[in-house]
């Protein structure tokens, strides 16, 4: 065999072609030095398939043994870091089948039968990306429990809600944060559902058109662990729909990560200092030395670009391919991949940062946020966050909301040109705005702790409320 036979034979397909393929087009087209991250699962992947063959006489059972055999010596070269990767066999699926053939002969190449190495990374992608979800799912929830119980310390903690970034109404910094609990409870909701319809078998659509062999797809699926099959070959192996899903519910949750690392961004710094990121977060300046720069947050901030970025292209990879697999689809996995580290990462260090971390040698916990709560309320008090409920105050006692909006309006001009506070106000000023003002509007209406009690509606930011919240809660990802 010529030196030009043996490259073209090394390249795992047939002897059709008259040349071997350039070095450059090998290293432009292959795919083994990112795809090889999906090796362990393309083994899962390819023993399932392996024992469906037995089970249905297509392959001996001496050749499953022997397939059963090189696989496990196989693996253990990939975990151990002395397996040979090799760029002529362009991707993971030939370098694994190559070293199997290496290893057992014959039962080597009888391992594909049935299958095209379409169906068979649509099948690797899946069990990875199933797995990545489970890994993804489970830091959520460290997250939400994490916020939680940060949240449980501050039920009465007070700070001023904000609409266009003014102080709007007082809420508790508990009831703040348990809204992104919220947000990342429907991220998980997304992605539980986005497993569903990855956890599906393309295995046994081989290139496009099924296979003429008998095989019994379905108990590969139960193999693997998946909840059914892909019901039409075409559509299995070009099918990239679970791998968009996924980025868009990860782009998502990283614009969620994004707007609380926006409020940690803010909420460091000097003209609000309402807490303190713990140091093992910050960096400090080449040139200033009295600064602590909230890298962790600023960084997850910028990484939801990537990740949305991730989203775009995945889209365009797919709104103008026919059917069925085209080579496109290569370009699937570096924006998945990228799209699962980037939020597995991320999701970790928010978990570390917000939970805060725990001395194996001491067991004391060190968290990774401060609140100064008097900031806060100091906060609150400046923008007359009492005014609605001077208004409410009003329309209790009779008069119609608008106009009670009209006269607290008044009041509130007032006290700007005072420069004092609503509560600031003595009563017969306030009355000269509305004759039903009374004594007691100061306790009912014009205090900031009264003001967060009176929101009592479901949902609402009075403290009763947010225990119910954190109760829910807590009930809810015990028993996730």
């Amino acid at each position: 065999m010529t030196a030009s036979q043996l490259e073209k034979k090394s390249q795992g397909w047939s002897a059709l072609f008259d040349e071997p393929m350039s070095a450059l087009v090998q290293r432009y087209t292959a795919s083994v030095f990112f795809d090889r991250r999906m090796a362990q699962v393309d083994i899962t992947g390819s023993l399932a398939h392996a024992k469906m063959l037995a089970a249905q006489g297509i392959i001996s059972a001496q050749d499953l043994a022997d397939i059963e055999r090189g696989m496990a010596q196989i693996r253990a070269e990939i975990e151990a870091g002395s397996f040979d990767w090799k760029l002529e066999l362009e991707d993971v699926h030939l370098n694994i089948e190559a070293r199997l053939t290496q290893l057992v002969g014959d039962a080597g190449k009888r391992l594909h039968t049935g299958r095209s190495r379409n169906d068979q990374v649509a099948c690797d992608i899946r069990l990875w990306l199933r797995g990545e979800i489970d890994a993804i799912a489970a830091l959520l929830a460290e997250l939400q429990q994490a916020l939680v119980d940060v949240a449980a310390e501050h039920v009465e903690t007070i700070m001023p809600g904000m609409t266009h970034l003014q102080v709007a109404q007082p809420v508790s910094f508990a009831h703040h944060l348990l809204a992104y609990v919220e947000m990342f409870a429907r991220d998980a909701e997304r992605l539980a559902d986005a497993r569903r319809r990855t956890n599906r078998l393309p295995l046994g659509a081989a290139a496009l058109a099924g296979t003429t062999y008998a095989l019994d797809r379905e108990m590969v699926a139960r193999e693997l662990g998946m909840e059914g099959v892909c019901a039409n070959s075409l559509d299995a192996v070009s099918d990239r729909d679970f791998a968009i899903e996924f980025a868009a519910a990860a782009a998502l949750i990283m614009v969620h990560t994004s707007r609380l690392s926006e409020e940690l961004v803010l909420w460091m710094s000097q003209n609000f200092a309402y807490i303190r990121i713990a140091d093992r977060f910050t960096t400090g300046s080449s040139i200033m030395p009295q600064k602590k720069n909230p890298d962790v947050p600023e960084l997850a901030r910028g990484k939801a670009g990537r990740v949305a970025g991730h989203l775009m292209a995945l889209l365009m990879l797919m709104k103008g391919q026919p059917l069925a697999y085209n080579k496109d689809n290569q370009e699937d996995k570096e924006p998945l991949f990228d799209c699962a580290d980037t939020l597995r990462d991320t999701l970790r260090i928010f978990v570390d940062m917000i939970g805060g971390q725990t001395d194996p040698a001491t067991g004391k916990k060190s968290g990774g946020i401060t609140v100064n709560a008097d900031n806060m309320l100091a906060a609150a008090q400046k923008g007359y966050a009492t005014a609605t409920d001077l208004a409410d105050y009003l329309v209790k006692k009779g008069l119609p909301f608008r106009d009670a909006h009209e006269a607290v309006a008044r009041a509130v001009h007032e006290a700007q040109s005072r420069g004092c506070d609503l509560a600031a106000l003595p009563l017969d000023v306030l009355q000269g705005f509305d004759a039903r003002i009374e004594g007691d509007v100061y306790e009912a209406a014009l205090t900031l702790p009264a003001a967060l009690a009176a929101r009592r509606t479901l949902g609402g930011t009075a403290p009763e409320q947010v225990r119910a919240q954190i109760a829910r809660h807590r009930e809810r990802l015990a028993a996730a």
